[in-house]
């Protein structure tokens, strides 16, 4: 039997997090697993409030969990990376390891369909799952890789152009079953452990947003490709840590992570051109959305911003972070 490692990523919420990882371990019964929950600098007693319930909570008792204390907020991929490093409660390490969002709900055998097809499936590096929200509508959580094309058709939101690029558009379609694709949500992924350590870890240079793009990226150009298990079944809320749902202006570490990850995979001279034709895209939606009186798509100022940006990051390599003071994420980027 594989051996699983279970991650949960916690930042200011703890009740919830307790409660995803309730739901965890019920999914955990009859398997080879263990139970991270990484606290990543939360600063507003989520560690101590954690810390006290898995010593005094009945459902807690016994259960192969573990609680540590990030002590730095280094963003979603170094939270996750401090899980990893972790490995199982002997110091070995395990078969797979599993990100699960601290607002996502694992179904009975969500855990388990995974493992089990990573099993069978030993050229795929990792495996997610059918994702859906409270009200059972699916999530769209499975992606093409962004390019310059997909850049353009994005801003431009116009149905001709999204047709002819369509081999291009960055969401597809929710799987009917399970089938390969370039890249997946972390909110519940499942990571061959081997591929891990032959690929690395999360790159901790992304703060927010883009960290498992690259990621997948990295193992597709290793020859580990990614898969949607549609027999994985879980209930996710989303943006509970990031507030994304309420941004009114795009925060500069979304802009950071997406100049790294374009220059880092293709360069910065694609870097460059990709936001060329986000530019040119978003002028011609702005100018449609005025004529035909539509309401605005993005946060405020995003043009403006998104060019201000990728300037600075031209000229001047290794642009600093820009993440504001509590600020973090214990996932969700699937909404």
């Amino acid at each position: 039997m594989p051996r699983i490692l279970v991650i949960s990523l916690n930042y200011r919420t703890a009740q919830m997090t307790l409660r995803s990882v309730q739901a965890a371990l019920r999914a955990m019964q009859g398997l080879d697993a263990e139970l991270v929950i990484v606290d990543n600098a939360s600063g507003d007693g989520s560690y101590e409030t954690m810390k006290a319930a898995l010593a005094t909570e009945d459902w807690a008792r016994g259960a192969p969990v573990r609680l540590i204390a990030s002590g730095h907020n280094g963003g979603f991929g170094a939270g996750n990376n401090i899980g990893i490093r972790a490995g199982m409660s002997d110091g070995s390490r395990p078969d797979y390891v599993y990100l699960l969002n601290s607002d996502a709900f694992p179904a009975p055998g969500a855990i388990r369909a995974l493992a089990d097809h990573l099993e069978t499936h030993p050229e795929a590096a990792f495996a997610g799952s059918y994702i859906h929200g409270e009200d059972g509508a699916a999530h769209v959580t499975a992606f093409r890789f962004p390019s310059i094309a997909s850049e353009f058709e994005g801003a431009i939101r116009l149905g001709p152009v999204s047709r002819l690029l369509r081999r291009k558009v960055v969401p597809l379609p929710v799987p009917v079953g399970t089938q390969a694709v370039d890249w997946l949500a972390g909110a519940s992924l499942m990571m061959r452990d081997r591929v891990l350590s032959e690929i690395g870890l999360f790159d901790e240079t992304f703060f927010l947003y883009f960290e498992e793009t690259e990621l997948c990226h990295r193992a597709a150009r290793a020859g580990h490709p990614t898969h949607y298990v549609r027999g994985s079944e879980v209930m996710h809320i989303g943006s509970v840590s990031t507030g994304m749902k309420r941004w009114t202006r795009i925060p500069g570490f979304w802009l950071d992570s997406r100049w790294h990850y374009f220059s880092k995979t293709h360069g910065r001279g694609y870097a460059a051109l990709a936001t060329l034709a986000h530019l040119c895209g978003g002028t011609l939606w702005q100018l449609r959305r005025l004529l035909q009186r539509r309401p605005a798509a993005d946060p405020a100022h995003f043009l403006r911003d998104l060019l201000s940006h990728d300037l600075r990051a031209l000229v001047r390599p290794g642009v600093a972070r820009r993440v504001p003071a509590g600020t973090a994420r214990a996932g969700a980027n699937a909404e």
